[in-house]
């Protein structure tokens, strides 16, 4: 082979590989950038649903709080306010009184005459508040038995 024709090959692919390692770079560097941006999104995103589940779970106290109240009364509603936990959290409940129906006599062996019994049923909407304006607004309705009128 001519001596001339092989260094001539050699000096014309000499900037093939530095153009060739640099695309490959490239390539490299995209796939890295678009990795740790579909990480930080999936993090955030979890973090979110924690949160939300945390005042959610913050509304589900207030409820419960205001049911173990026993302040069940049928003049107005009740409010049950305030911080839980470590005070990050905080719950806010109100228990209103609905109605009364009747409870079949027949529901009982006491031995009571009829419309002695009654059912006396409340509401309660409770909100529950996190940080990063987290917020649940839970509902529960519940009924207390208790002398008729």
């Amino acid at each position: 082979m001519n001596k001339h024709y092989i260094e001539s090959a050699k000096a014309s692919q000499r900037g093939a590989a530095l153009i060739v390692g640099l695309i490959l770079m490239l390539v490299l560097t995209v796939l890295g950038v678009s990795g740790m941006t579909d990480s930080i999104f999936g993090l955030t995103m979890a973090s979110n649903s924690q949160l939300q589940q945390n005042a959610f779970q913050a509304a589900e106290t207030g409820i419960d709080i205001a049911i173990e109240t026993r302040n069940f009364t049928t003049t107005g509603p009740v409010n049950v306010a305030g911080p839980i936990g470590s005070g990050t959290y905080s719950t806010n409940a109100t228990m209103q009184f609905q109605v009364t129906t009747p409870v079949p006599d027949t529901a009982f062996s006491m031995g009571v005459g009829p419309g002695s019994v009654q059912a006396y049923h409340f509401d309660v909407q409770a909100t529950g508040t996190g940080p990063e304006n987290a917020q649940s607004v839970n509902n529960q309705s519940f009924y207390v038995i208790g002398p008729g009128s």
